[in-house]
C-alpha cells in the first residue's frame, strides 16, 4: 500500500491550485505546523492536512456534484445550494483517493476544516484554527486577536472563529450550515462548564 508523501502531495498542490490559493495552502500547512508544535501534536500530520485541506477548492461546483454522486458522500440541503462548501468532503475523499492518506485524524482535520465539529480532535482544531489565521488571510475580524489567542488556548480560538463566522453569516444573510451552529453551541457549552 502506498502511503502519502508531503514532498509529492507539496508538487501536486502547487500544480492544481492557483497561485492564491497555493499561497493559502502553504501559509495553513505552516501556521499547522506551529500550532502542532505548540501543542505536543504530530506535526507531519499537520503539515498533510494543511497541505490537502483545500485539495477539492480549485474544482468546479459541477465537478464536485459529482465526485459525491459517484462516491455516495452526502450532501445536505445547504450543501446543495452552495456548492462550494464540498470542498471539504469532496477533499477528504481525494486526501485518501489520490494522496494515499490513511490517518483518520488527518482525514477528519481536512473533513471538518470548514464547519468544525462537536469532539474535534485537537488535529482537527488545528487545521480549523489554522485556515482562519494564516498569514495570507488580511479581512478577518477580530484577526491579531484570535491569531495571537491561538498559540495561548486552542479552545478559546476556536470559539471566537466559530462566533465570528456566524457573526458574518448573520450580517450577510449568507446560509449557515447546520454543522457550524452545532459546532459553536457545543463548545459555548464546554467553555461555560470550564468556568
Amino acid at each position: 500500500m502506498k502511503s502519502a508523501d508531503i514532498k509529492k502531495i507539496r508538487k501536486a498542490m502547487e500544480k492544481a491550485q492557483d497561485e492564491k490559493r497555493y499561497e493559502h495552502t502553504l501559509g495553513v500547512t505552516y501556521i499547522a505546523a506551529a500550532l502542532a508544535m505548540r501543542y505536543d501534536e504530530s506535526v507531519k500530520n499537520a503539515e498533510l492536512a494543511g497541505l490537502l485541506h483545500d485539495c477539492a477548492k480549485c474544482l468546479s461546483d459541477e465537478k464536485r456534484l459529482a465526485i459525491c454522486k459517484k462516491h455516495n458522500i452526502s450532501v445536505n440541503d445547504v450543501e446543495r445550494r452552495n456548492p462550494f462548501l464540498l470542498h471539504a468532503k469532496v477533499g477528504s475523499f481525494l486526501a485518501m483517493d489520490e494522496y494515499h492518506v490513511r490517518d483518520l485524524d488527518v482525514i477528519n482535520a481536512i473533513l471538518n476544516h470548514t464547519t468544525g465539529r462537536p469532539e474535534m480532535s485537537r488535529l482537527e482544531k488545528i487545521i480549523f484554527v489554522a485556515d482562519y489565521i494564516e498569514p495570507s488571510r488580511k479581512s478577518a475580524p477580530n484577526l491579531r486577536e484570535i491569531r495571537k489567542l491561538a498559540f495561548i488556548d486552542l479552545d478559546a480560538a476556536l470559539l471566537r472563529i466559530l462566533g465570528d463566522i456566524l457573526d458574518y453569516l448573520h450580517s450577510t444573510d449568507g446560509e449557515i450550515d447546520p454543522m457550524t451552529q452545532k459546532t459553536y453551541d457545543y463548545y459555548v457549552s464546554i467553555a461555560g462548564k470550564k468556568q
